[in-house]
């Protein structure tokens, strides 16, 4: 760690100033575009994918102080404004009519893990409440974190007073899920999972990069298209008038519907989200405007480029050196419930013969939320999966602080 000698030699923790917009904004930048390089150059880099190689130089960086874990750019700029833009122009790919067949059940496989997800936290919670105090709280908004996103881990944080052990159970929850989303993507390549389950999206892939005879995959399914300067202007156009259509009607509806009892709480959770109907909204261009859709190009590179800005900055809040020195406990907490509805995933998609990289997605959407499974689709080529996804995961924003209340209230009984 660095941050002593930067504290007595710049006054600060880390060598880039939260403050110091630009700089951190050119280094995100130059890493998304180092990432993409890599996975289109080398075979190794493309087997993880670009994607996780962003968010581990994003881990790199912040655990060696080189850059803040928070800042303006961050919270607000990619959270608030790369994220949203980005997931309309990735769903446009996504016609509903042609991929239902293939990944109706991904809710099914979703549910199985949210169940593994509350399985995980009664058994952790089992092995260690009696060496972390307050531990029924962690408990809740861990398994509202890891069914439905951040949203409601911040929910469930308000529900239970759980103290300071709030910020170490961040870090926690950040550094596991960045650390899983690189074993899925292992696990996705693994010769042992590969002859147990089918994987027909993977397959797919492959033999479209073999049949471009590019250096990788990564390289193949990116290869060079014509896009003019009217594709960019529509993409970001289309993009911006789907968010701001989404946030109009999510605010709407959620000023409309009361936020009283278990039942109405419910929907107006799920109907004032404007992830609900940014993915709503962009499915249904997707399917029922597929011909104006088809004029567009340049949609998915873009979207994709958003989302990887996006990974970066998830891996950015993951300090190891905090977890360690204050609740080294706390890591082993997340690590079993992830453990185990890894289990429920895995074991759950054989016995109901599911795809691959439909086990591998839905857990992610368990663990990261819509938008990082929606990015491992994309960044492994896997683009018919990305609107079930996206679904599947923002239906866990619903359910999420539900679970998390029932888990807290019942161990904490």
């Amino acid at each position: 760690m660095l941050t002593n000698l930067f504290q007595s030699a710049l006054g600060r923790s880390t060598l880039i100033a939260p403050e110091d917009t630009w700089s951190l904004l050119a280094l995100l930048l130059a890493s998304v575009a180092l990432a993409i390089y890599l996975e289109q150059r080398y075979v190794w880099a493309s087997k993880i994918s670009g994607a996780i190689i962003a968010l581990l130089i994003a881990l790199t960086a912040s655990n060696l102080g080189i850059i803040p874990t928070s800042c303006t750019l961050y919270d607000n700029i990619i959270w608030n404004y790369a994220v949203p833009l980005g997931i309309p122009l990735l769903l446009l790919q996504c016609n509903m009519h042609r991929i239902w067949k293939e990944t109706g059940r991904m809710l099914v496989i979703f549910l199985i893990g949210s169940a593994g997800t509350v399985a995980g936290a009664f058994i952790a919670y089992t092995l260690l409440h009696s060496y972390i105090p307050g531990l029924e709280g962690v408990a809740a908004m861990m398994t509202g974190s890891y069914i439905g996103g951040g949203v409601n881990f911040a929910a469930l944080a308000q529900e239970f007073d759980v103290g300071e052990i709030k910020a170490a159970a961040t870090v926690a929850d950040n550094l596991l899920m960045a650390l899983y989303f690189f074993a899925l993507i292992v696990i996705a390549g693994m010769g042992f999972f590969r002859r147990r389950y089918s994987h027909p999206h993977i397959d797919r892939v492959e033999k479209e990069g073999e049949s471009q005879e590019a250096r990788t995959q990564a390289a193949a399914y990116w290869s060079r298209k014509d896009i003019s300067l009217k594709d960019i202007a529509m993409n970001f156009a289309y993009a911006g008038a789907v968010v701001w259509a989404a946030k109009l009607v999510a605010g709407a509806l959620s000023a409309l519907i009361p936020d009283t009892g278990v039942a109405l709480h419910m929907l107006n959770t799920f109907f004032g989200s404007e992830y609900v109907w940014i993915t709503t909204v962009s499915m249904a261009c997707a399917t029922w405007g597929e011909h104006q859709v088809e004029k567009l190009s340049g949609s998915q590179e873009i979207g994709t480029y958003l989302i990887y800005l996006f990974l970066f900055v998830i891996g950015v809040p993951a300090s190891i050196a905090e977890i360690l020195h204050k609740t080294p406990l706390l890591l082993v907490f997340t690590a079993i419930m992830v453990a185990v509805n890894m289990l429920f995933c895995f074991v759950g998609g054989k016995l109901l013969h599911f795809d691959l990289e439909d086990i591998i997605l839905a857990s992610n959407a368990n663990i990261g939320g819509p938008t990082t499974a929606a990015g491992m689709a994309i960044s492994q080529g896997w683009s018919a999966l990305v609107g079930p996804v996206m679904l599947v995961g923002t239906f866990g924003y619903v359910i999420g602080t539900y679970l998390g209340i029932l888990v807290g209230g019942l161990l904490g009984a």
